[in-house]
């Protein structure tokens, strides 16, 4: 009789298994958890840089630029489109690691059973692969649409709360927000034509695999039946095959995730490589000090296609007081912006002392320019602070000599918390005087050698108008001036009053000239003052 032939004694008991199966996962919950914390906080990092070159590039581009962007759309891509990249790197990359290991581990499995089982199982994949890129590339097309919709979106909702009290005013509730359904409208559309992809590819995905498992299945359980293969194996290798099932769905998913980020990070790189129109100077010129002497030679601008200023020649000697008048859309607004170069300005056409602004550092220039805009935007602070921030550091002494100026002192006094009050978003608890004082005050502190004021007293009253007028008259000194007023009566102290009308200075002298000569000034002239007249009577 054969002998029995007694089982072969396992190396290692049962208990030094279970300890060796306890040790790995422990070490396996390790790595995963140091793997996602690394690439998570990474991705959080990288999100901050980028977020931080974005601000940075968008306070480097000049005003051209956001005249032609939208307000929602640049918020859209510091929100939507920030999150759509970090998800990329962080969750994405995470994936994508998992997934390599895991196809790389099952293959070199599979293969050390049945090469050939191995090669039949993934033939199915490079059809997978053409499928997918097709794919893919129509869903970046499609990601990219729908973030653009999403900017609309953004832009609607910001416009239509910047605007709340003109949209109740005008009872346009409904129709605001039937403009902002077919804009919803349009997004929801984006999203719905990105998931009938994604659910396209799924489907293509898991039809590869369960492709292969039937190759595997029909291929290798003739090699069973043959001898050729144990059953062991087989059921081993099948095991193997069904590691792959699920990192080929997720493989879809790191897909829709790479294409959502790649059409997100275009979008920010349109930012990014955004050039301004106007840049620091290659030869530079920095003088000792800034006297404020302005000349304009032959000087023109346009925006786009549309000129705005046509061939100005003008002398403004340092410590003269300027005046610009003319109808809306003369051209007033932008001229004073051209100064401390907000919009580009071509070579030797603009001068400060004699030297091409071109050559002047930009920080210098405009240390030198005390500049109140049209509008007079605040920001969401305390009023002491929208004035200090024309200067860093302004002391509270500072700050309270340039209210004063700005004849702010007064209302200051009645307001609860004085220089400490908050203002609102845009100083919407101001009144349109108060901003305007304000702003003047914010440009004072600077004590700037160059002051230019963009019709700061439209939302003022004739009374106070005069009362900041006398103030301010003490405060211009030697400092070069530059007023551009609808009201003649703020430019009556001027020693030079330009009269512009389509882009060119069509009138130029002293208020007594211009009266005396009886062109379109003095008409201006008699317009206002029967006007005044009116309104007394």
């Amino acid at each position: 009789m054969e002998s029995i032939q007694s089982p072969a004694k396992a190396p290692h008991s049962p208990s030094w298994y279970g300890g060796a199966i306890i040790v790995a996962a422990l070490l396996h919950g390790a790595i995963r958890v140091f793997s996602r914390t690394t690439l998570l906080h990474n991705a959080r990092r990288i999100e901050y840089r980028i977020r931080q070159d974005l601000y940075a590039r968008l306070l480097a581009l000049d005003l051209s630029y956001f005249n032609r962007e939208r307000t929602g759309d640049l918020l859209s891509r510091f929100s939507n489109d920030l999150t759509n990249v970090r998800m990329l790197v962080g969750f994405g990359a995470l994936n994508i690691i998992n997934t390599a290991i895991v196809y790389l581990s099952a293959l070199f499995l599979m293969a050390r059973i049945s090469p050939l089982l191995t090669l039949l199982a993934v033939i199915p994949f490079p059809m997978m692969i053409f499928v997918v890129k097709r794919i893919s590339a129509a869903m970046f097309r499609r990601s990219k649409r729908a973030q653009e919709e999403l900017a609309r979106l953004t832009s609607a909702v910001e416009e239509n709360v910047s605007a709340a009290a003109v949209v109740k005013a005008y009872c346009r509730e409904e129709a605001s927000i039937e403009a902002f359904a077919a804009v919803s409208r349009r997004y929801m559309a984006s999203n719905m034509r990105m998931a009938q992809l994604r659910g396209l590819m799924i489907p293509v995905m898991a039809a590869t695999g369960a492709l292969g498992t039937l190759i595997v299945l029909v291929i290798g359980g003739q090699k069973v039946v043959a001898g050729l293969l144990t059953l062991g194996d087989f059921v081993a290798f099948n095991g193997y095959l069904a590691m792959l099932i699920w990192p080929t769905i997720i493989l879809g998913w790191i897909l829709n995730l790479m294409q959502r980020g790649a059409a997100s990070m275009s979008r920010l790189n349109e930012v990014l490589l955004a050039e301004p129109g106007v840049t620091e100077p290659a030869d530079p010129v920095t003088p000792a000090r800034i006297a404020g002497m302005i000349e304009l030679r032959r000087l023109s601008f346009s925006y786009g296609e549309t000129p705005l200023l046509r061939e100005i020649s003008l002398v403004i000697p340092p410590g003269s007081r300027l005046g610009i008048v003319g109808p809306i859309g003369a051209g007033k607004s932008t001229l004073v912006r051209l100064i401390p170069r907000l919009f580009p300005v071509a070579d030797a056409t603009l001068f400060i002392d004699g030297t091409d602004i071109n050559r002047l550092p930009l920080r210098t220039l405009r240390d030198a320019i005390g500049f109140v805009p049209q509008e007079s935007f605040l920001f969401s602070r305390t009023v002491g602070e929208n004035i200090a921030f024309g200067k860093g550091g302004a002391d509270s002494g500072e700050i309270g000599a340039a209210a004063r100026l700005a004849s702010l002192d007064g209302d200051v006094a009645r307001f609860p918390d004085g220089f400490g009050t908050m203002v609102g978003e845009r100083g919407i608890t101001l009144s349109g005087g108060q901003k305007q004082r304000t702003a003047i005050a914010r440009a004072l502190v600077k004590d700037p050698p160059i002051l230019i004021l963009d019709d700061p007293l439209s939302a003022v009253d004739a009374g106070t108008e005069e009362e900041i007028l006398a103030s301010l008259s003490g405060f211009y000194g030697s400092r070069t001036v530059i007023i551009v007023s609808h009201r003649l009566s703020a430019l009556r102290g001027c020693d030079t009053i330009v009269y512009l009308e389509g882009g060119r200075i069509v009138e130029q002298g002293s208020n007594e000239e211009l009266l005396a000569r009886g062109g379109r000034y003095a008409a201006l002239h008699r317009e206002q003052q029967l006007r005044r007249e009116m309104e007394e009577i």
